[in-house]
Parts: C-alpha cells; sequence; structure tokens
C-alpha cells in the first residue's frame, strides 16, 4: 500500500463519519459502501465489496441513540476491506479483524464528543463580543478540522502499517488456529441477523418478515425488484396506518 493509498483510506474515514451534508453517516458509514470505496482505492473494487458487505451482516441491526456509538462500523468496513485486499485475506477472515477494530473505533467518535464541546464555548465567546459573523467557525470550521485530524491520520496509519502485521500473524498462525479464526470470522453475520430479527419480529412487523422470506425464496426476484417491492409496501403500510390514525383522532373530537 501506497501512502497516498492510506491517506485516501483516513479520507473515506472522515467523511464517513464526519456529519458532512449529504454524505457520511448512513451512507458512506456502512462497510458495504465503504469497503467499495476502499476496494477502488487499493485497484480492487469487486473484492472491496465482498469483504464491506460480509462486514455489513455484523451491524444489519445497527442503532446509534442518544448519541451513543456501540461499534464504528464504518472504521471496521475501511480496515477490514484493506487488510483483506493488501494481506491477502478471504472475506471471512477479514471479518473475524474488522468486528474488533470497529470496537475500538470507537474511541475515536467519543474523543471526538468530548473535545468538541469546547467548541461551544468559542461559539459563546464570539457572540458576548458580537462577532456573530465567525460563529460558523465553531459550529462548522473547526469542529471538521478535529474531526480530520482525529480521523485521517490514524486510519491512514492503520491502514499503511496494518497490512504487514496482519498478514504476519495470519501466516504465523498453525492450520487449526486459523481454521478457527476464519469459523469465528463466518459466525459474525449470523450473529448480526440474529441482533437485526430482535427489531423485525415484535408486533405487527413480523407478518413482513414471513412475506419477505417467502417472497425472495418462491418468486426468483433479484435483489433490486425485491427492494423496490418492499419500499412500496412500506409505503402502503404507512400511508394506510396514517389514515387509521387521523380516522382515530376524528372520533375522538367528535
Amino acid at each position: 500500500m501506497s501512502v497516498l493509498q492510506a491517506f485516501l483510506c483516513g479520507l473515506i474515514y472522515f467523511f464517513a463519519i464526519g456529519n458532512l451534508p449529504f454524505v457520511g453517516l448512513w451512507s458512506l458509514q456502512c462497510p458495504l459502501v465503504c469497503g467499495l470505496l476502499t476496494g477502488t482505492v487499493l485497484g480492487d473494487p469487486l473484492m472491496g465489496a465482498m469483504t464491506g458487505a460480509s462486514i455489513n451482516l455484523v451491524y444489519l441491526g445497527f442503532i446509534s441513540a442518544g448519541g451513543s456509538m456501540p461499534a464504528d462500523m464504518a472504521l471496521a468496513g475501511i480496515l477490514g476491506t484493506a487488510f483483506a485486499i493488501t494481506g491477502g485475506l478471504d472475506a471471512q477472515t477479514a471479518l473475524s479483524v474488522a468486528v474488533p477494530l470497529g470496537l475500538l473505533g470507537t474511541i475515536v467518535w467519543y474523543a471526538r464528543m468530548t473535545f468538541g464541546s469546547v467548541f461551544v464555548h468559542v461559539a459563546d465567546n464570539y457572540i458576548e463580543k458580537g462577532e456573530y459573523n465567525k460563529i460558523w467557525r465553531a459550529n462548522v470550521l473547526f469542529p471538521q478540522l478535529l474531526t480530520a485530524l482525529i480521523t485521517i491520520i490514524p486510519c491512514g496509519l492503520a491502514a499503511y502499517f496494518g497490512a504487514s502485521y496482519i498478514s504476519g500473524f495470519i501466516e504465523a498462525l498453525s492450520g487449526t488456529a486459523l481454521t478457527i479464526f476464519t469459523v469465528i470470522g463466518g459466525m459474525m453475520p449470523a450473529l448480526g441477523v440474529a441482533i437485526t430479527l430482535q427489531y423485525i419480529f415484535k408486533g405487527e412487523a413480523k407478518v413482513f418478515l414471513f412475506l419477505g422470506f417467502i417472497l425472495a425464496t418462491y418468486s426468483g426476484l433479484d435483489l433490486l425488484p425485491l427492494g423496490v417491492i418492499a419500499g412500496l409496501v412500506a409505503i402502503i403500510y404507512v400511508q394506510l396506518k396514517g389514515k387509521n390514525y387521523d380516522s382515530e383522532e376524528e372520533e375522538i373530537y367528535e
């Protein structure tokens, strides 16, 4: 991996969690997207997408409530893909490496939240001085510079120096240990699916789970038309639910 490629990996990480308009959380943050972009930077977008998709399965039930970050799936997607391509790892082995990295990535998130609070007082200082035209610095410029500092450099260094250590570590493993390592990686998607089912298999959503399973199994349709059908069903359901809610409100007022 070249220095430029490592820098671009860090840049992808910055855009993934930087909360910039139209990019970042819930778009670039997904390991599938991060993996594709990282694979493109490293010259193998197909392997990047495959590895990112494997990592993404673990985070299907990912929820960040109240500003908490249970895991950093962007960092897991980027470094997991980078190590898979440069270290010659398969997707399952890369997955077992990526998940712990995602847990370590929460340090970056909480560091950003902690040190970013300083800029609130900077904005207060601008207001006290009547320098309202400078508030954008505390609100946009300084936080983004801080985010760039704690994302691009650590991720770039990890991508640049980490690949050789990971490949050496895999080569040092015996056959049995490597098999166990690979099996653990293969079990990770099942864990992600199980966590997701805890949120799906509730209340009125149960019928849609079975309906989607039957449709996907016996219709023979590809993922794209299945996704379109699922989106249309969701829209119709929300519209009908909204009409029922409005009618109930009217009855109450009458």
